[in-house]
């Protein structure tokens, strides 16, 4: 099954006789805190308007554990994401589809760990809910009937920091995070600026066009196929803290790749002094 479908498809689906379950995951990383702002409020922004029917899921509370030493966003308890999955109504026997308010990096987080512990049908609203173009629903929304979905996650897609740095010389690491913050150059939020030695760089934000959308499959294929994908039989992905290397990941399932995820990222790899750290353009 396609990783994404457009606003079309999710408008016809939702009519069929089995609807898809939908995921808000309404998320965004903001440094609004620092500033004395207030910081984002995904639930407020869901009530003030969601696709109809869709639950909302808290991506730090319920797709990220507590932020320490394995990362800002490490993987969540299974038991913790199982129970709220059901909750929002998931099942292994009915589609999923999730989206969050454009960017993607957050419906992708859901997407992959929905896929790591074994749904067989999840998917991702191509563009989020900026190419929703029916009806929003104001409030909160609550399934009919609990889900069955119990969660069974497997080894494969999922890398540590010793198989990430093992995978950047043995295969491909791509690093998705901004070309500045793989040089290096800043460092806005973790302890050191740069990058595992021997990953690519491949910015995460270069997969999308202007509105969003993933690029077309055959492009995205092309894309990675230059950055290595060609000459590897495995390919691995990192970022800061495992949300926007999911969009990653995502985007190489369009393009027909498969890709596992160092789900610590960065904020994990660069808090351990013991691990070294490359600089400049060059995968060193």
């Amino acid at each position: 099954m396609n990783a994404i479908i457009s606003a079309s498809e999710l408008a016809s689906d939702s009519a069929g006789e089995n609807p898809p379950v939908l995921l808000d995951i309404r998320w965004q990383l903001s440094t609004a805190k620092t500033a004395g702002a207030p910081a984002f409020d995904g639930r407020a922004e869901y009530e003030k308007g969601h696709i109809p029917g869709a639950v909302f899921v808290d991506l730090d509370a319920d797709l990220a554990g507590p932020a320490g030493a394995g990362g800002r966003h490490p993987l969540p308890d299974v038991e913790h994401f199982g129970a709220v999955m059901r909750a929002a109504g998931v099942g292994a026997d009915r589609d999923v589809v999730v989206y969050d308010g454009g960017q993607g990096w957050a419906a992708a987080r859901a997407w992959w760990l929905l896929r790591w512990t074994g749904h067989p049908s999840v998917r991702v609203l191509d563009g989020g809910l900026a190419a929703w173009d029916g009806p929003l629903r104001t409030g909160d929304e609550r399934p009919a009937a609990e889900g069955t979905f119990v969660p069974e996650p497997n080894a494969k897609d999922l890398l540590d920091a010793d198989a990430a740095a093992a995978l950047a010389r043995s295969g491909l690491l791509l690093d998705a995070r901004a070309a500045e913050r793989y040089r290096g150059d800043v460092e806005p939020i973790d302890r050191v600026g740069g990058h595992i030695p021997g990953a690519v760089s491949a910015p995460t934000v270069e997969n999308v066009a202007a509105d969003g959308t993933f690029r077309p499959a055959a492009d995205l294929a092309d894309r990675f196929n230059s950055l290595g994908a060609s000459d590897t039989s495995e390919v691995g992905v990192y970022c800061g803290s495992g949300v926007s290397g999911a969009h990653e990941v995502l985007a190489l399932a369009v393009a027909g790749i498969p890709a596992s995820l160092y789900v610590g990222s960065w904020s994990e790899w660069s808090s351990d002094e013991s691990r070294p750290v490359a600089k400049g353009p060059d995968p060193q």
